[in-house]
């Protein structure tokens, strides 16, 4: 069995070298493999690996198609070292995870969404002016909410007003220009950040009361929170996510043209699902 787990390390880092990040299949995997030791089980067969996937009774049907799905890439690459594998069929699982869908936000939810930030009750001087910035910087460069939560002081170009996003989706880096009134509200927060941190020691540009990098889950409650007071009561449970348009965004409070081609904040309702469902079936 230590083959089998040495080769699935060499098999996540094949494919991360590709650029693809695999941030649940570690974890899968692991015990998947463990699964096979515990069944004292000398190879993968698709036996055991549907019933390894629909163990949990506590998750969606859609997930175990995604457990298996995993296991059937790792035995597809382990079968070529071991012919006895066998590959899961395609079509095992028939269950597709419903498509999240989306809201966008009007520009006037947007205002009230920024004006609601800066009067939000906190402990913490900083996190109203925190969340006021990050919820505009969304808003009109289109970020994901990771790529703004990883963004560092040094990727802020002050002089060529210019944000560099680095290693993003498939490892890639890119530049996204900010209009001077974006790069204002930026300063403007940064310098606050600087007064209350004045010995810094996280490098991220927006940073939590502790002097860390914020939390990707309070962030998205306090979104929640926020919205709470404007949006229609059959909309919950709001994730923060990329939105694009081909017109340039204008905001009469926040920033006011941005020369990318993002307009609006683009948010997925976790529980309300389109019809279509999406996603591949294992």
């Amino acid at each position: 069995m230590k083959a089998l787990k040495e080769a699935i390390q060499d098999y996540l880092a094949l494919r991360r070298g590709l650029g693809f990040k695999l941030k649940k299949h570690t974890r899968v995997l692991d015990e998947f493999a463990l699964f096979l030791e515990h069944a004292d089980a000398s190879r993968i067969t698709s036996r055991l690996a549907l019933q390894w996937a629909t163990q949990p009774q506590h998750i969606q049907q859609a997930e175990w198609a995604a457990r298996l799905s995993v296991v059937r890439g790792f035995a597809r690459y382990w079968s070529a070292t071991d012919p006895m594998t066998e590959i899961p069929p395609e079509g095992l699982l028939p269950y597709r995870p419903g498509r999240a869908k989306p809201y966008l936000y009007s520009d006037e939810e947007i205002h009230q969404l920024l004006e609601a930030a800066k009067s939000m009750p906190t402990t913490h001087s900083l996190q109203p002016w925190t969340h006021h910035c990050l919820f505009g910087l969304l808003a009109v460069t289109g970020l994901r909410i990771s790529e703004a939560l990883n963004l560092r002081s040094t990727d802020v170009d002050w002089s060529e007003r210019v944000l560099t996003i680095r290693h993003s989706k498939f490892g890639k880096s890119r530049l996204i220009p900010l209009h001077a009134s974006s790069l204002k509200v930026l300063s403007d927060y940064g310098a606050r950040r600087d007064v209350l941190f004045a010995n810094r020691k996280t490098p991220y540009f927006f940073c939590s009361r502790y002097d860390g990098r914020l939390d990707e889950g309070q962030l998205r409650a306090a979104l929640a929170r926020l919205s709470s007071s404007f949006r229609s009561p059959n909309v919950a449970a709001l994730a923060p996510h990329r939105g694009r348009c081909p017109a340039a965004f204008t905001h009469p409070i926040h920033l006011s043209r941005s020369r990318t081609c993002h307009r609006h904040l683009l948010v997925r309702d976790r529980h309300a699902r389109t019809d279509g469902g999406g996603g591949a079936a294992a």
